[in-house]
């Protein structure tokens, strides 16, 4: 039966989420804050990585965190300030940095990853439009022992689990980069890893799903909800009220303040990574890499070369501190030697925000006050690797059909 659905938020899990509801023949509205043109969703590495399967919240985390607190340039920084929430999400944080928290989440990112991965690879066939779709996989590299000693225990867990890895010497790396001088240690390869062009895929979808009906309302800010007999009845917006039959929050970073409205509490932080592109690069990287000391990601697209890095821990702020910009550059002659990149201008420098669970795994579920609201939202530095199995799981939900995987581990009010 044919529903009504509204999705807050029109990121790339907003935008997947109705692909697959308009697909199974609903109505849908998608209300965003924005103009649709910026945001997480665009100027991000466009990495889609079934090898990244440990949660951001791990054993490690917390001591590394603390000693890039005091490097201005470094890949990590909360900003310090009273913050209720703050204080919880970093209490909840060091909580699950854990070995059982690692081993508990594993299976459910490595499957949901894997349902992502197959979903772009049906995209690439059937969507009437280039995303610049590439399976190239992926090269984790390294420069120091101590972070070989871990990324080569990481690739034995990965092979264990059936994601592919090989422990690559600096030779072997460099055979893979036919064009750019490698200066490592050595690296991983992760041959399942695929990359695309994420502004490309994020326009392309927009006027495929407005081709197809779906309504667009832009430049929406969602006030406040009325709600009574455990549903929701009418969102109360900036433009106008909405009454819909099924509601779907894919809101983000700003998901816990949308919530709030709801009168529950979902732990989230903005973490916010900048990135700049250099284009028409001559002798281009043609595998996506990882530089891992100084926590980089490097995405060749097309003739251009994006970089980018960091999370800040720092609230809804959109400043821009060019340190932490400074230092994505200066790790760049570190591993490719006869790179000369300049400090990009501030114009041109992309930043966005990652909404970060405490835990490190997305928020996926329907809501158990509210019988008709499914919230979809929480996946950190993956939102775009994870979009089209959260999308599809997202759809199941509103459907209430039995989702392709167990969801138990992204229950909504785990913290509650």
């Amino acid at each position: 039966m044919s529903k009504t659905v509204g999705i807050i938020g029109g990121g790339i899990i907003g935008l997947s989420t109705a692909y697959y509801l308009d697909k199974a023949g609903h109505k849908v509205t998608i209300l965003d804050q924005g103009n649709m043109q910026v945001g997480c969703s665009t100027g991000n590495a466009g990495m889609i990585v079934p090898s990244h399967f440990i949660p951001l919240a791990a054993p490690g985390m917390i001591a590394k965190g603390i000693r890039w607190m005091f490097n201005s340039q470094s890949p990590f920084y909360v900003r310090p300030r009273f913050s209720g929430d703050l204080i919880k999400w970093g209490y909840q944080f060091y909580k699950h940095s854990t070995k059982q928290h690692v081993e508990h989440s594993i299976p459910a990112l490595t499957e949901i990853n894997a349902l992502s991965k197959a979903m772009y690879q049906q995209w690439s066939k059937e969507l009437p439009f280039d995303f610049d779709f590439h399976e190239r996989g992926l090269l984790m590299l390294y420069k120091s022992a101590a972070i070989e000693k871990e990324e080569i225990e990481t690739a034995h867990l990965a092979n264990k689990i059936g994601v592919e890895a090989h422990v690559l010497d600096s030779k072997a790396v460099q055979q893979l980069e036919p064009d750019v001088k490698v200066d490592v240690r050595g690296g991983i390869y992760f041959p399942g890893d695929a990359h695309l062009t994420p502004s490309k895929l994020f326009s392309g979808m927009i006027s495929y799903l407005k081709g197809r009906g779906v309504n667009f309302v832009t430049s929406c800010e969602v006030n406040d909800f009325e709600v009574a007999n455990g549903l929701v009845k009418r969102v109360f917006t900036s433009n106008e009220t909405f009454a819909f039959d099924e509601l779907v929050i894919a809101t983000g970073s700003w998901s816990g303040s949308v919530m709030k409205k709801l009168q529950l509490d979902l732990p989230m932080q903005a973490g916010k990574g900048y990135s700049f592109t250099i284009p028409e690069v001559e002798k281009n990287v043609r595998v996506p890499s990882i530089f891992l000391e100084a926590r980089v990601a490097v995405t060749p697209m097309g003739n251009d070369l994006r970089f980018g890095g960091t999370m800040e821990i720092a609230g809804v702020d959109h400043s821009i501190n060019l340190n932490r910009v400074r230092g994505i550059v200066a790790s760049i002659p570190n591993y490719y030697p006869e790179m000369d990149v300049k400090m990009p201008d501030v114009n041109k420098i992309w930043h966005g925000l990652r909404p970060c669970s405490p835990d490190g795994l997305p928020y996926i579920g329907r809501l158990r006050s509210f019988n008709n609201v499914v919230v979809s939202t929480g996946h950190s530095m993956m939102g775009l690797s994870l979009a089209p199995g959260t999308g599809k799981l997202t759809a199941e939900l509103v459907e209430r059909q039995r989702p392709s995987m167990e969801l138990d581990p992204f229950n909504v009010e785990r913290f509650n």
